[in-house]
C-alpha cells in the first residue's frame, strides 16, 4: 500500500475514534474516554499535517489545483482553530465540534477534484495563498463561532426552562464562555475573511483580467462579507452579545456552507467541483485506500 494510502487510513482512524471516544466519555462522564479522544484527534492533526506535506511533495504545484487538496486543507484548518481555543480557552467541548466536522471534510476530499486553472503569474500565486489561507481561517472560526452560539442558546433554554442539567448538557461550558468563544471568532474571523476576498478579487484581475465577474460564488461571498461586517461592527463596537451574536453568527456559518457544497456542486460556477468528480478532469489524483 502507498505511503499516502497508510497516511490517509491513519488520519481517517484517528480523526473516528477520536470523535467517538470523545462523544462516548462526554455523554457517560468518563474522563478517561474524553482524554483519549482527545489524545487521538491531535494525533490525526499530526498526521493530517504530514500528508498534505505528502501530498504537496508529492504533486508539486499540480497540488494546489486539486479540490482533494482544498477540503482536507480546510480541515486541517478548521482543527487548527480548534486546537488553539481549546488550549486557550480549555474547552474540551470544542472537540465535540470539531472531530466530527474535521473527519467529514477529510473524508470528502477523496471525493472531488477541481479544474485544473491557470496559476498565476507574477504576484498571482502570493495573492491565491492568500486568498485560500485566509478564507479557511475565517471558515474554521465562523465554525467555532457557530458551534459556540449553538451550545449557548441550547444552554439558554435548559437554564430558563429550570430543566436539570445532565450528561451532555451538564458538560456544556457556561454560557460567558461560549460568548468569548463567539467573540474571539468573530475578532479575528472578520478581518481574515475581508483579507481573503480582496486577495481574491486581485488574483482573479491578474489571472483573468477582471476583478468581479457576477459568478455565483463571488455574490454568496459578498453576502457573507456583508452580514460578516455586521455582526463585527455591532459585536466590538455596540457591544452586542448573547443571544443575537449567537444567532447571528449561526446564520453566517450556515451561509459559508452553502456556498462551501452547494454552489461549488450544483451550481454552474468556475468554482464548481460538480464537473471534476471521481477524476473526471485530467489532474491526476490519489489512489483510494
Amino acid at each position: 500500500m502507498p505511503a499516502l494510502n497508510v497516511l490517509f487510513v491513519l488520519v481517517l482512524a484517528a480523526y473516528f475514534f477520536g470523535a467517538t471516544l470523545h462523544l462516548l466519555g462526554v455523554v457517560s462522564g468518563r474522563r478517561p474516554l474524553r482524554r483519549a479522544g482527545e489524545s487521538l484527534t491531535v494525533a490525526g492533526f499530526a498526521l493530517h499535517t504530514v500528508d498534505l506535506v505528502a501530498l504537496l511533495a508529492t504533486e508539486g504545484g499540480a497540488a494546489l489545483l486539486l479540490g482533494e487538496f482544498y477540503f482536507s486543507l480546510l480541515a486541517w484548518s478548521l482543527l487548527l482553530i480548534c486546537l488553539f481555543l481549546w488550549w486557550r480557552l480549555r474547552l474540551e467541548m470544542l472537540g465535540l465540534l470539531a472531530a466530527p466536522l474535521a473527519l467529514f471534510l477529510f473524508l470528502s476530499s477523496q471525493a472531488v477534484t477541481a479544474q485544473r486553472m491557470p496559476l498565476p503569474k507574477a504576484l498571482g500565486g502570493l495573492f491565491f495563498g492568500l486568498h485560500i489561507g485566509a478564507l479557511f481561517l475565517a471558515i474554521s472560526l465562523l465554525a467555532m463561532a457557530c458551534g459556540a452560539g449553538l451550545a449557548y442558546l441550547y444552554l439558554e433554554r435548559k437554564i430558563k426552562t429550570k430543566e436539570k442539567l445532565s450528561g451532555f448538557s451538564k458538560a456544556l461550558p457556561a454560557l460567558s464562555t461560549c460568548d468569548t468563544v463567539n467573540r474571539w471568532a468573530v475578532a479575528a474571523g472578520f478581518p481574515l475573511y475581508t483579507i481573503g476576498l480582496l486577495s481574491g478579487f486581485i488574483w482573479a484581475k491578474l489571472t483573468w483580467n477582471r476583478i468581479f465577474s457576477y459568478d455565483p460564488k463571488e455574490i454568496i461571498a459578498i453576502c457573507v462579507w456583508l452580514l460578516f461586517a455586521f455582526l463585527f461592527h455591532q459585536r466590538l463596537f455596540i457591544g452586542w452579545r448573547g443571544r443575537k451574536t449567537a444567532k447571528l453568527a449561526i446564520w453566517i456559518s450556515c451561509l459559508t456552507l452553502v456556498s462551501l457544497l452547494v454552489i461549488n456542486f450544483f451550481v454552474p460556477t468556475h468554482h464548481s467541483f460538480a464537473r471534476y468528480i471521481d477524476g473526471a478532469s485530467n489532474i491526476p489524483v490519489r489512489t483510494q485506500p
